[in-house]
């Protein structure tokens, strides 16, 4: 307790303060420009820290990374494009409601939510960070196979009306993930003799390609912006206080979604993308309203902003305490802390314990400083996408896209895979088969396959391999939730299939 309010002392200062400020509004910049992660936004300001006490340091890189993964948001709501693959989620109901002119309603929603979903990590990295560690080695590859099956089922909520192009567009998916060499044999794959290919698709380049490509397209098709507000948006639908009162009049939402980001958090390599996704699919699954997700619900914005926030304190418990980077941003902020010989595990808390504490909180000031500056970026961000023309807006977004994907491995192959994915998701879109079910398979696919395979490989000498799928509780546990997860996504199906056979059955006999 002492070593903590040495560190609340430490940040209430001026310096701090700006440290933060600065921090949280350049990773808000970066977040939402597509095809700039949260991994760039730290690697590109790394080396402004050099120069920093080793606490600045921190304090700024916990800053940049709680504000680019809140900055993906703004523009999966107002163009339909995830800015990180963390906002994946937040494009199926934010963008719907932008296009019913309920854009702020959505950006004040991803805010708090946000806001909270920080708030939370925070105070479980402060009080759980031991146990939830030694608790996260508990996941080995069969539950990472069942993780990954989990967030498979949510290609039942994305289908739009036709379960079978839904799973359609997951095949396709995990088609695409196993481009390249195999994670766990070494072996090359659909490469086709061309050997950049062996590096698989990257998941940036598939996003950008998936989502952004086709919304330029179909914008230019239709002559329109990407926007059809009713009405300015000073006028807006809800004031920031009506949108935090519907929030938390239905708490289960928040506390759900914030406890699925905080266990998939610590969890190594997991990632943003997938504590999203499964947020998504639970807040739809516990829904009164299940039919008005992906068309406009503002509990989908809520439920994928406040897990994926969770994740940005949350996956620090498994590298400081470990050394085990929880998602790719944390090896940056690992290299920072060797830099300034500081290792992690148990010393970090007891012998640099003002230092690490005060780090920890300085990520609690970034999560409150979202709640002004993203607000004030709301209205700014806002105003640009609908008073810019589209025949002005389409070639920029277009130059910036291509520009961010050549940067994310200097590769001219990106961008023309780029290119090829969203000429196909713009057609594929237009047979009814819409890019989230997609990259959904090409997330999940990859995770599944190692999971799948490292386990049968440590099975191979028992009588029944796969039974070592389900062989700890933990497996068990996850494998009665994915099979309830099917069983909830097929029961509409087989209902609306029953009713249109008794419909028929009755009609044949009521004709004379």
């Amino acid at each position: 307790m002492e070593m903590l309010l040495e560190a609340l002392a430490s940040l209430m200062t001026f310096q701090s303060f700006i440290t933060v400020l600065v921090g949280v509004s350049a990773g808000l910049l970066i977040g939402s420009l597509p095809g700039l992660t949260a991994t760039m936004a730290l690697a590109v300001l790394l080396p402004f820290t050099f120069s920093m006490p080793p606490l600045q340091g921190l304090m700024a890189l916990g800053a940049v990374y709680m504000g680019s993964i809140y900055g993906g948001a703004f523009t999966a709501i107002l163009i339909n494009t995830p800015g990180t693959p963390s906002s994946i989620a937040t494009t199926f109901d934010g963008y719907p409601m932008a296009r019913q002119g309920r854009a702020f309603e959505a950006l004040a929603g991803a805010t708090i939510a946000s806001v909270i979903g920080g708030l939370v990590g925070v105070a479980f990295l402060l009080l759980l960070a031991p146990p939830l560690a030694r608790w996260a080695v508990a996941f080995g590859p069969a539950e990472m196979f069942w993780v990954a099956m989990l967030g498979l089922t949510l290609v039942a909520s994305l289908s739009s009306g036709s379960l079978l192009k839904g799973l359609l567009g997951g095949c396709i998916g995990m088609l695409l993930s196993t481009v390249g060499v195999s994670p766990v044999g070494g072996e090359t794959r659909f490469t086709f003799g061309f050997p950049p290919l062996q590096g698989g698709i990257e998941l940036i380049v598939a996003l950008i390609g998936l989502f952004v490509i086709p919304e330029l397209l179909t914008m230019a098709a239709e002559g329109r912006g990407a926007l059809r507000p009713s009405g300015e948006f000073g006028k807006r639908e809800a004031s920031i206080g009506q949108v935090a009162k519907r929030i938390f009049r239905r708490p289960g939402n928040l506390i759900r979604s914030c406890l699925i980001g905080q266990v998939i958090a610590i969890i190594p390599g997991a990632g943003g993308n997938v504590t999203s996704l499964v947020a998504y699919n639970e807040a739809r699954r516990f829904s009164k309203d299940p039919q008005s997700f992906g068309k406009g619900n503002i509990d989908g914005v809520v439920a994928s902003e406040s897990s994926n926030n969770v994740m940005v304190a949350g996956s620090m418990i498994p590298l400081l305490t470990l050394g085990i980077p929880g998602a790719p941003p944390d090896a940056i902020i690992l290299g920072v802390l060797m830099l300034h010989g500081l290792r992690p595990g148990i010393d970090l808390f007891t012998e640099t314990g003002v230092l690490t504490n005060g780090f920890i909180l300085s990520m609690g000031l970034a999560a409150l400083m979202l709640l002004p500056v993203g607000l004030l970026g709301a209205r700014l961000i806002y105003r640009v996408v609908i008073k810019i023309p589209y025949y002005f807006m389409v070639p920029c977004i277009a130059m910036v896209t291509i520009i961010g994907t050549f940067a994310l491995r200097n590769s001219l192959l990106d961008v023309g895979i780029m290119l090829i994915l969203g000429a196909l998701g713009y057609f594929l879109r237009l047979i009814g088969i819409h890019a989230a079910p997609i990259v959904l398979g090409l997330i999940l696919g990859g995770i599944a396959e190692q999971g799948y395979v490292q386990t049968m490989l440590a099975a191979v000498v028992d009588p029944i391999p796969w039974l070592r799928l389900v062989r700890n509780p933990l497996s068990q546990v996850l494998a009665g939730m994915v099979l309830l997860g099917a069983a909830t996504a097929l029961l509409p199906v087989w209902l609306e299939r029953s009713g249109r056979l008794q419909k028929a059955t009755s009609a044949e006999e009521e004709k004379p």
